[in-house]
């Protein structure tokens, strides 16, 4: 499929001389990705970025059976292109950025509105969707949530409690990391990428450092890819062992919500052996990882690690062994394969709808080149289904680290690194826990970042969790939300 596209082809984790990226006018080039989008290539990544004194659009695409990306670009222009959103909703979000950050009007896009820029503040949403009608009442969720997280506007059209259309709005907090990562890499970068989405930190710092090792044109110390895959997984562990509690919590199923607030903090603390950080900050650098696992230290996280394992294997039995918890999450909040695919879902959100779609497995980089973990798919697409892909996914990381624990990688775990090389770009992309994470970095004649573009998996998911809300009740919400799991950031 892909051999013929005219977009440049090049695998996960390596760069392209931004010179030889194609280039057509823009309304050419618009037509060319709606083309490839129509042919199965998913969109990883659209911006803009300066060229020439105006703007040029950039695409990154997947063409996921081939184990293969693209890119290409637009020439410079001004003003407007034609919208891609109409014929591949997938593209919405990105062209609503484009034009919120650049001031280029995706001409014919359904719903143009700012993503997250502000005033006073807060996000000019403009006017949310509403639906007419005598029955039809409007419920507004958020910014300000009653728990600990970042805030987010949940904008409900219900009849009764039904819910007809919801409308999400982010942003209310922007940190600016892009901006902040322009002419860098700097002092401050990793820890910025580190950042970017905390819960995350293995899957973003990983992505950075294989842009940066792209760039100079070499790779990671075989060492230092084993451990990095060691922290994705146990990032991947904690995480979703703290989502099943919580959609446990969320239908007052106690036992395993008790339980695995507990064991998320035993997977957590196993990361902190590793690195001393909770979050894996500071593991990953680019060139390698700043710390490595020693004998000692690895005979004692093994022990940590098949007991955590014995542990949320038990209190997941519990979870699936009552009838009131499956009934409750079976044809809730459902997402067909059809729209999972049009829309652009990635992660176990996409799993949980029958795609098999995992960068580990489809763009495999670092060490999983050399040990594959199996893909944990469900075809139901209901919070059952994203619940039930989480356990599958549990049980085949553990397996993966135990199996990477017996046998340690050997050499160093860091080298010194190259400076980048100059007018070049880079792509990588890393399978976090909530899916693919992808960082694009283009370099002027200086070798310093000219664009550094992230999108993080929850951009994509987030009209999943809207869709699943269509013909719900407005009370199956959280438990809907907790089973997507995103990241407000």
């Amino acid at each position: 499929m892909s051999a013929s596209t005219p977009f440049a082809l090049m695998p996960n984790g390596s760069a392209f001389a931004w010179g030889d990226v194609p280039r057509w006018p823009v309304a050419e080039f618009a037509g060319l990705l709606a083309g490839e989008l129509g042919r199965r290539a998913r969109l990883c990544s659209f911006f803009a970025m300066p060229d020439e004194g105006k703007k040029c659009l950039v695409a990154v695409l997947a063409f996921d059976g081939d184990n293969t990306l693209a890119v290409g670009r637009s020439e410079a222009f001004a003003g407007g292109f034609p919208s891609v959103t109409p014929r591949h909703p997938q593209a919405h979000l990105f062209e609503r950025e484009i034009w919120e950050q650049h001031g280029l009007v995706p001409e014919g896009h359904p719903w143009l509105k700012p993503v997250r820029k502000g005033v006073g503040g807060a996000p000019r949403n403009g006017e949310f969707f509403r639906v007419e009608g005598g029955e039809v009442h409007e419920v507004a969720v958020g910014p300000v949530h009653a728990g600990i997280i970042e805030p987010g506007h949940f904008r409900f059209q219900c009849a009764g409690e039904e819910v007809l259309h919801l409308e999400i709005a982010l942003g209310y907090q922007h940190r600016g990391v892009e901006e902040a990562l322009a002419g860098g890499p700097h002092a401050a970068t990793r820890c910025q990428l580190e950042a970017v989405s905390g819960d995350a930190t293995a899957a973003h710092a990983t992505a950075h450092a294989s842009v940066l090792e792209a760039l100079a044109g070499v790779e990671a110390p075989l060492r230092a890819q084993w451990l990095r895959a060691i922290s994705l997984e146990l990032e991947r562990l904690a995480n979703h062992t703290g989502d099943l509690g919580a959609l446990a919590g969320d239908v007052a199923f106690l036992p395993t919500a008790a339980a695995n607030g507990k064991i998320r903090g035993d997977f957590l603390n196993m990361t902190a052996l590793l690195c001393g950080n909770r979050f894996a900050r500071g593991l990953v650098v680019p060139g390698g990882c700043r710390h490595d696992l020693e004998p000692d230290r690895l005979r004692v996280l093994e022990a940590a690690l098949q007991a955590g394992i014995a542990d949320v294997g038990r209190s997941g039995g519990w979870l699936w062994d009552s009838a009131a918890v499956r009934t409750r999450f079976e044809e809730t909040g459902t997402v067909t394969r059809s729209q999972a695919s049009k829309i652009g879902l990635v992660g176990p959100a996409a799993r949980a709808c029958g795609l098999v779609r995992d960068v580990r497995y489809d763009h495999p980089a670092g060490w999983f080149r050399f040990a594959q973990i199996p893909v944990a798919v469900w075809p139901s697409g209901d919070v059952f289904a994203r619940a039930r892909v989480r356990s599958l996914e549990i049980e085949r990381s553990g397996e993966f680290l135990l199996a990477q624990l017996a046998e340690p990688a050997d050499g160093p775990a860091r080298e010194p690194l190259p400076p980048p090389s100059a007018d070049t770009v880079a792509v990588s992309l890393v399978e976090g826990w909530r899916g693919e994470v992808c960082h694009v970095a283009v370099t002027g004649a200086d070798g310093r970042f000219r664009r550094y573009k992230i999108t993080d998996p929850s951009f994509h998911n987030w009209t999943g969790l809207a869709l699943a809300l269509r013909g719900t009740a407005i009370s199956d919400f959280p438990v809907c939300n907790k089973s997507f799991s995103l990241s407000y950031c």
